[in-house]
């Protein structure tokens, strides 16, 4: 048995018990543990981290543990440049796209309409999500830690907020989705493209104050639904605006 000294930063922390927050705290560990293992037994995703300094020098998550060893623990986007040090992933994914868990199917809806690919269905078990994410290169959202912590799950982001408004936020926020975002481009329904359809095309089946107050208006490619930027879209950008 060997006994080692963490200390966890920023948002880290609140997956930790109270008497270890914002503190450095020493913890017996197997011998043969490594970094990933033990920031998990301690109740950190490793999707949440992207820098480990083991005794000062970055490590990735594979590094074995020693008696009398200090590891400091970071998240994604520290305010600090790390750009010098390892992270633990090789590299970002080329795309951003999601796949969102049973509990956040507001919030999936809310990023197909910023025009993010977001997957989601209130039937995809842990397993399902754990295989779509890792064929498919996909970023896992989440209130699930348990399901951040399988080894197959590269990137994922577990979503501490309870409001879906402010869930949004919160990813929109971490992720720096803001310059990403291609409103009106996709179904919040089923994820398809939208494609855009003039006002002359589509008056018949507008309701009357839809055809007095719109005009801009796009079909979804999967489901044949119609769509305007009405007060859920203006709200949308609003949320935009407030993280450019």
């Amino acid at each position: 048995m060997v006994t080692a000294t963490f200390r966890f930063y920023e948002e880290l922390n609140d997956f930790l018990a109270p008497a270890r927050r914002r503190r450095e705290f020493s913890v017996p560990c197997a011998r043969a543990a490594t970094t990933k293992h033990m920031i998990e037994a301690l109740g950190v995703p490793h999707t949440e981290v992207e820098l480990i300094l083991l005794n000062g020098e970055s490590v990735g998550f594979g590094a074995l543990l020693r008696d009398g060893d200090r590891v400091a623990v970071y998240p994604k986007f520290e305010a600090f440049d790390v750009t010098p040090l390892l992270r633990v992933r090789e590299q970002p994914l080329r795309d951003t796209r999601f796949v969102a868990d049973c509990h956040l199917g507001t919030v999936a809806r809310l990023l197909r309409m910023m025009g993010l690919d977001t997957l989601h269905d209130n039937g995809f078990a842990g397993e399902e999500i754990e295989c779509i994410a890792a064929a498919q290169g996909r970023v896992v959202l989440t209130r699930d830690r348990g399901l951040l912590m399988r080894a197959s799950i590269t990137h994922g982001c577990y979503v501490h907020a309870l409001h879906p408004e402010q869930q949004l936020r919160e990813v929109v926020e971490r992720l720096d989705l803001a310059r990403s975002a291609r409103p009106f481009t996709r179904c919040p329904h089923c994820n398809s493209a939208l494609q855009a359809v003039a006002k002359a095309q589509v008056e018949e089946h507008l309701p009357p104050t839809v055809r007095a107050r719109y005009d801009r208006f796009g079909r979804c490619e999967g489901c044949g639904r119609l769509f305007w930027e009405g007060e859920h879209w203006q709200r949308l950008r609003a949320v935009l605006a407030a993280q450019r």
